[in-house]
């Protein structure tokens, strides 16, 4: 029997508990829990490590725009939790568990590749046939979103076409900048990986928030997202 690794994320470290004890009671599923987005990040990193990588990722709603660290120490710079996981771990199909149907979030959650949209107070049966839906590559929503999270793809689609005009103004090298910021790195560790200096880097960051019209570095990510651009290569060292 093949057995289905599943991490439950929720800041209310007894749901989280609990959840995973109802889980844990299915002859084909292993689980653990985690009671916030950096812990999930440390659990999925200990897994990699031992060589036994989750399969599905349960997420609380509320912590799906949660911040995670910067690598760097120096900056405020961090990216969405579901950005990261999908960069680190992009086999992992991860669920949000929600308390509420939100179009809005959903359809954000499913553009940075979530697979199921599902209440919390459903039924563990329903929970089960979607976790192993999604491992099949299916897509969970209820069928009360779907005409709203339609909606707002169909408008993501509009702000993409000023994104991606905008994301054009860039020259080469603030361009080069912007996908760093996606990938999450910090001014220090741009200017490693560019060969810049701290200082230039800081003006290259400006001009791209300038150009874009935007005033963080978080809003800038997002605009970048949905013009399409991608993270830097983190694997391919620069000549």
């Amino acid at each position: 029997m093949q057995r289905i690794r599943v991490l439950v994320v929720d800041d209310h470290r007894i749901f989280a508990e609990s959840l995973a004890a109802a889980l844990a009671a299915e002859q084909d599923v292993d689980v653990a829990a985690a009671g916030s987005g950096l812990a999930a990040l440390r659990c999925l990193e200990r897994a990699d490590a031992d060589g036994r990588r989750f399969d599905v990722l349960l997420l609380d709603a509320d912590l799906t725009g949660a911040l995670a660290a910067a690598r760097d120490g120096d900056d405020d710079y961090a990216v969405p939790l579901i950005a990261r996981v999908r960069r680190t771990h992009p086999e992992l199909r991860t669920v949000v568990l929600a308390e509420r149907d939100d179009p809005r979030r959903a359809a954000a959650a499913l553009q940075e590749g979530v697979s199921g949209w599902i209440a919390k107070d459903c039924s563990l049966s329903r929970l089960l046939q979607v976790i192993r839906g999604v491992l099949r590559e299916e897509t969970h929503l209820p069928p009360a979103l779907l005409t709203g999270v339609l909606r707002e793809l169909t408008a993501t689609r509009k702000h993409r076409t000023e994104s991606e005009r905008l994301v054009e103004s860039l020259t080469p090298r603030e361009h080069e900048v912007l996908r760093c910021m996606v990938a999450g790195l910090g001014r220090k560790a741009v200017a490693e990986r560019l060969f810049l200096s701290p200082h230039t880097v800081r003006t290259h960051m400006q001009n791209v928030l300038g150009k874009l019209g935007v005033h963080s570095t978080l809003a800038a990510v997002a605009l970048a997202r949905r013009a399409g651009v991608g993270p830097a290569d983190l694997e391919r060292a620069v000549m």
